[in-house]
């Protein structure tokens, strides 16, 4: 017996699962339910009431009667009865009882006995292949958390909110009517999803209606739907035991239907009986009744008619499985009007319930969609961010960098937190990994910002912080990766004086990244790019003839097309690096502004081209570092007006001496090479503040270059220098000394005549530092 209990949590069971059944399922559970209680019935009426009922047909001959009386059985004299009392026999009850159960047995054609029982386990196996996929292990799990999901998504504060502010509704700054999920509300189908009662409205604030304990519980809703999204598209198990089940369902009906049809007409009522008992019963043969044969044919043409239907709803199930596209399930049609127009399709497992919730009902899948969009993710991380970050914290974090200006920096935060606006002293942004920065209108109370810092997040910007970021910016920074990234409305920066790009733009191996034309730049001076370029974008020589300054970092790939640069007539310092220059380009002889060439990190062996710099009379920085530079030219020394030389790590052997007649040089360095000497020429250099020969081969520093008497810095570490000559104590204005990684074993006493060498600005091995006498050797130490 089945208890009330047991029959109740079975019905709570199927109603668990009600939304993820279509409608052809439910009307094939009330078909079981109708085929179950048909068979049952004719099953039960088989138990009690099936019974055969035999009588003789014909009466064996008088002489037979002897036979008997011979076998031992007792004789009854033959009575001639009334003929209006019917045929009397010679049988007794017992005997009528035996022969019913043996013609039962022998007659009575298998349909009559066993289609009730076999109508029922049919049934039964309709029954349980109808609900397979709700109990079988691998499809039971994702079910079970799907459903789960689903609800907690229906159910929660944050879906309401979110759909709210979507629809045709007051803004979160004005007032807002009250909601709550406990509240009943009339709706209909054809209503918007949330259609809220003409109550009267009540101003609350954003916080009010969505707390924090709530926006916590959102959070982890999202983060359990994107779990389970990644484990329910991983496989399409429960697609294929839908399927499954459906065409085992159809296969089934019709094997059901086809014997069923071929048993109409077959159930009797009359059946003649032949036992082979005539030396029992002196009767050969019996004419039999069956009492069940009417009842039973109507119920096999009432089951006929309930599995035909079953069968239609079957095919009709196994019909939409296999002519939609099951697999994949897109949000458009549901969320038009929303506002998620950004959630990406869906697939598998996860499409497939998506797909059989719709037939219950869409309103569950356009609140689902609340939880799989992006742009809803990015309202609850801000609306959380906004109270994790108030005005005060942010005030904590503004740092003065290098050149004394106020600099915020944010990273790896979902969105710009809306009290950032409220710090009107920030010069400088910098805006890193954050996944919806938007600037809005209250921008514009950043009076001070003039600086923009934007890596590797996507920035967008309504209308109003457009005009202000447009008029105010001056300097932008951005490094991307792909081209959302790179913000569209850069290009319409008028006010703009510096661009720095960070990026891969390679055509051949980014074609989605390029730039687009920088003639709305107007403002443009400089601009630095870091990337992989074969040749100069042509978006760069749109804005050739305005930039003053120009810097090429190009990640070791070489740069074709170097006569570009003769366009570019008002430049006044230019910066190829990691460009695989094997020359010094041609067209830079024609810029005749320049005051800076940097050609660092390149491939440059022979520079006897640089006398031709003389043309470029304003030259006063020249940087060859870190090339494969063997000698200099004694042409260098037409490069009168050069006031910096750094050709570092090279491989020179020596310098000329025509490089000591450039008097206006004020810092050279000439460090990681393999010179062995430095020219007593150097002492020509009077102007010389700063003096780089690290990592060389030296053993003697010469006296002429203690004449420099306004040398300020001198590194001339991992040398070979044994003795310091006693005239440094002549530079009275060195506030920098390195010697470390030398042979020296003492320092002269005249070092403490560099009054402006302090304590920690001298480095030098301390046992050699120790030499010194206590008065000298306690400033440095």
């Amino acid at each position: 017996m089945i208890t009330v209990s047991e029959a109740a949590s079975l019905g709570e069971s199927q109603a668990h699962f009600k939304a993820l059944k279509p409608w052809w399922d439910v009307l094939m559970d009330y078909l079981l339910i109708i085929m179950l209680m048909t068979s049952f019935f004719s099953a039960t009426l088989l138990i009690t009431m099936d019974k055969v009922v035999c009588m003789p047909k014909s009466k064996l001959a008088e002489n037979m009667s002897n036979d008997f009386s011979k076998a031992g059985m007792a004789t009854k004299p033959t009575l001639t009865s009334p003929k209006d009392i019917g045929h009397l026999t010679n049988l007794d009850y017992q005997q009528y009882m035996y022969v019913s159960v043996v013609c039962y047995h022998r007659v009575m054609p298998w349909q009559s006995k066993y289609f009730p029982y076999l109508a029922l386990i049919n049934t039964l196996l309709l029954l349980v292949s109808s609900n397979f996929w709700f109990k079988y292990p691998k499809t039971s799990s994702k079910v079970e958390h799907f459903l789960s999901i689903l609800a907690k998504c229906f159910e929660s504060p944050w879906t309401t909110k979110a759909l709210e502010e979507t629809s045709d509704q007051p803004p979160p700054e004005h007032s807002r009517q009250k909601s709550s999920s406990s509240r009943s509300m009339d709706y209909s189908p054809r209503t918007p999803l949330i259609h809220e009662m003409p109550l009267s409205f009540i101003p609350v604030s954003v916080s009010a209606i969505l707390d924090k304990k709530e926006g916590e519980q959102a959070k982890a809703l999202f983060e359990k739907i994107r779990h389970f999204r990644s484990h329910a598209e991983d496989s399409d198990v429960v697609y294929r035991v839908y399927v499954g089940q459906t065409v085992f369902k159809v296969v089934k009906v019709a094997i059901i239907l086809g014997y069923s049809l071929s048993l109409v007409g077959s159930f009797s009522f009359h059946h003649p009986c032949r036992p082979g008992i005539q030396n029992l019963m002196g009767y050969s043969v019996f004419t039999c009744t069956h009492n069940l044969a009417f009842i039973l044919e109507k119920l096999l043409v009432t089951y006929i008619i309930l599995v035909s239907i079953y069968a239609f709803l079957s095919a009709y199930a196994l019909f939409w499985l296999l002519t939609n596209t099951l697999k994949v399930y897109s949000f458009e049609k549901n969320s038009e009007g929303a506002g998620f127009s950004d959630i990406p399709d869906v697939k598998n497992d996860f499409a497939f319930m998506l797909h059989m919730v719709d037939l219950y009902d869409t309103l569950y899948s356009r609140r689902f969609s609340v939880f799989l969009s992006a742009v809803s993710e990015g309202r609850l991380r801000e609306l959380a961010l906004n109270s994790e970050w108030p005005a005060e914290k942010l005030r904590q974090m503004i740092n003065k960098d290098a050149n004394g200006r106020y600099e915020l920096q944010l990273s790896m935060i979902p969105v710009i937190p809306k009290d950032v606006y409220e710090l009107s002293e920030i010069e400088v942004l910098k805006l890193e990994l954050i996944s919806s920065a938007k600037f809005v209108g209250a921008v514009s109370q950043l009076k001070s910002l003039f600086e923009l810092h934007i890596s590797h997040c996507s920035v967008k910007m309504d209308p109003e912080a457009f005009s202000f970021i447009k008029e105010r910016l001056k300097v932008l920074h951005v490094r991307f990766t792909d081209m959302e990234e790179l913000p569209s409305w850069m290009y319409a920066l008028k006010n703009l004086s510096q661009l720095h790009l960070s990026g891969n733009l390679n055509c051949s191996n980014n074609r989605s990244i390029r730039l687009q034309s920088l003639r709305g730049l107007s403002g443009l001076k400089s601009l630095s790019l870091t990337s992989n370029l074969p040749h100069f974008p042509s978006a760069v020589l749109d804005v050739a003839g305005q930039l003053s300054d120009l810097s090429i970092q190009n990640g070791d790939t070489e740069l074709g097309t170097l006569s570009q640069l003769k366009r570019m007539n008002q430049l006044l310092q230019l910066k190829l690096c990691h460009c695989k220059i094997s020359k010094i380009p041609g067209a830079v002889f024609g810029l005749t502004n320049l005051q800076c060439i940097d050609l660092t990190y390149n491939h440059l062996q022979y520079v006897d081209e640089l006398g031709t710099l003389q043309r470029l009379r304003s030259l006063s920085i020249l940087r060859l570092s870190h090339n494969a530079i063997s000698h200099l030219p004694p042409s260098i020394e037409f490069l009168r007006n050069l006031e910096e030389l750094s050709i570092s790590n090279n491989k020179l052997e020596n310098l000329p001496l025509s490089l000591f007649n450039l008097v206006r040089l004020r810092h050279l360095d000439v460090s990681y090479n393999h010179l062995r000497l430095i020219p007593p020429a150097v002492g020509h250099l009077t102007r010389l503040e700063k003096l780089t020969i690290s990592s060389n081969q030296i053993s003697l520093l010469p006296r002429e270059l203690f004449r420099c008497s306004r040398l300020r810095s001198l590194h001339v570490s991992s040398n070979k220098l044994t003795r310091l000559p006693p005239e440094i104590g002549q530079l009275h204005l060195l506030t920098s000394l390195d010697l470390i990684g030398n042979n020296l074993t003492e320092l002269p006493e005249e070092i403490a005549n560099c009054v402006q060498l302090k304590k920690g600005r001298i480095d030098v091995e301390e046992h050699v530092l120790r030499t010194l006498s206590p008065e000298i050797r306690k400033k440095y130490l």
